[in-house]
């Protein structure tokens, strides 16, 4: 099995008719993905390489059945689209967009809460969603992905960072460890969807067997998620934390990696980790090579 997407979902890119829309829909296309619609009032009744397009998501929703959308929109339209997407009907939104404003993530991250309980957003600022053999919504290179091997062990992944997210897969296939799915929820100080969600859904998935958790300083999203590990995960988890060597009070890459007041260092959130029965690579790869040695334990 896997979490959030699979072979049967449907997605609707919002911003399909843009260059980056237009080349990873057409991609996620390629891989397996079940592509059915895009959106721009602008352009409804024409499509992209037979992808039909559509005024609005509800009108996608109601022509296609689609249940996710991937939002490929410029930065000051995302508040909008993301609210446009739960209006319209889908169950799941991918937010692959970076530099949205902190105050409209807040925004629409209670919006969604209230009035939108049973919408799962994914992002902003997030290489999205892959289930490999399966599902790719996003950025994520689909080669770098094993998919899982009926009768063997495989491993879900959760990561704040894009590129460390990349290195986990394509770890994990060079030792030949399939994935069940991989999930970049992002590094944006507002994630639609944390940690505590993936491990939930990776405990409860009885095909993953073992989690590959991949954090970075800055917030408090690391020891909350230590304390679910403690207290309800029964597979085992390997995780790295990315910043061991920031200075304190200087933002490192992502808006929300900032350690603050002696808060969110790399070294408190591997000790909680730790503490939690985790086991804490002190590199990518050796974070890789944990999870071989757990795999094989399994076996």
């Amino acid at each position: 099995m896997s979490i959030f997407v699979d072979e049967t979902t449907k997605v609707v890119y919002q911003g399909l008719t843009g260059s980056q829309g237009r080349f990873y829909g057409l991609l996620n296309r390629e891989y397996g993905t079940q592509v059915v619609a895009g959106t721009n009032p602008k352009k409804a009744g024409t499509d992209v390489e037979g992808i039909p397009i559509y005024a609005t998501v509800a009108d996608a929703v109601e022509a296609t059945g689609a249940t996710v959308s991937c939002i490929f929109i410029p930065a000051p339209g995302v508040r909008g689209a993301v609210i446009e997407a739960a209006e319209g009907g889908v169950g799941f939104i991918v937010c692959i967009t970076e530099g949205v404003p902190a105050h409209d993530e807040a925004w629409f991250f209670n919006k969604l809460r209230r009035d939108f309980p049973n919408v799962r957003l994914l992002g902003p600022n997030c290489p999205g969603v892959i289930s490999p053999g399966k599902a790719n919504i996003g950025i994520t290179a689909g080669h770098i992905a094993k998919a899982p091997v009926p009768g063997e062990a495989a491993v879900g992944i959760v990561s704040r960072s894009g590129t460390l997210t990349y290195q986990a897969l394509y770890e994990l296939k060079l030792n030949d460890i399939g994935v069940s799915t991989c999930v970049g929820i992002g590094g944006d100080p507002v994630p639609g969807t944390s940690f505590i969600d993936c491990l939930e859904a990776f405990e409860a998935d009885p095909d993953t067997r073992a989690v590959m958790m991949i954090g970075e300083i800055g917030g408090s999203a690391e020891e909350e998620a230590a304390e679910f590990i403690a207290s309800k995960m029964t597979k085992p988890v390997v995780s790295y934390i990315a910043g061991v060597t920031a200075p304190p009070g200087k933002k490192m890459g992502h808006a929300g990696a900032i350690v603050s007041g002696g808060k969110g260092t790399a070294q408190a959130k591997m000790d909680a980790l730790r503490d939690a029965g985790a086991k804490v690579g002190l590199n990518p790869t050796e974070a890789g090579q944990v999870m071989v040695e757990v795999v094989r334990s399994l076996a």
